[in-house]
């Protein structure tokens, strides 16, 4: 009996780790960067807005007294993921079902259909991480002959696309914390 009550505790442990992966997934990961480019402030503004459109970003409005500019757009939530949790929520409800069953035979078999539960982790993540994200840019105070600095404000994975792919092109700088941390 020892053994089965170690399972179960280690089979709760799983649930509880389903549930940490399932709230850290679908987490709101807004960043805010501050960013320089050697060029002109509108020469960058229109590289970032046609890059933010060609994406599939619209704009969403601008607010001239603050010099802020803003983009909306439908972040998508990924099936495989979404068919992978539902798969591990279904194997790990049934292991508990399983592990119900040594302990308590007397329940019978119905703690097996524990794991029917197990795709409402995929429906849960796709609820969860399917959501309007909003892009602000705005353009900081600076002297006109030393380029123009931008405060962007937006989800992470899209700041770092944005890094990766228009730094070189527009000459954009920021700190590099983005590219070097690990989440």
């Amino acid at each position: 009996m020892p053994s089965s009550g170690s399972t179960l505790l280690l089979t709760v442990l799983m649930a509880i780790g389903l549930v940490f992966f399932l709230r850290a997934a679908s987490k709101d990961r807004t960043t805010v960067v501050d960013v320089h480019s050697p060029r002109p402030a509108l020469e960058v503004l229109d590289g970032l807005t046609s890059w933010l459109q060609a994406r599939g970003w619209s704009r969403d409005g601008a607010d001239p007294e603050r010099q802020v500019l803003r983009f909306r757009g439908q972040v998508a939530s990924s099936l495989p993921l979404a068919v992978l949790l539902s798969l591990l929520g279904s194997l790990g409800a049934a292991c508990l079902g399983l592990v119900l069953i040594q302990l308590w035979p007397t329940l019978g078999w119905w703690p097996l259909s524990l794991g029917l539960l197990g795709p409402g982790a995929g429906v849960l993540y796709r609820r969860r991480a399917q959501r309007p994200e909003i892009v602000e840019l705005r353009l900081l105070e600076g002297s006109p002959s030393s380029g123009c600095d931008l405060r962007l404000r937006a989800h992470r994975d899209e700041l770092i696309a944005l890094e990766q792919e228009l730094g070189p092109s527009l000459g954009l700088a920021s700190d590099g914390a983005l590219l070097s941390s690990p989440i």
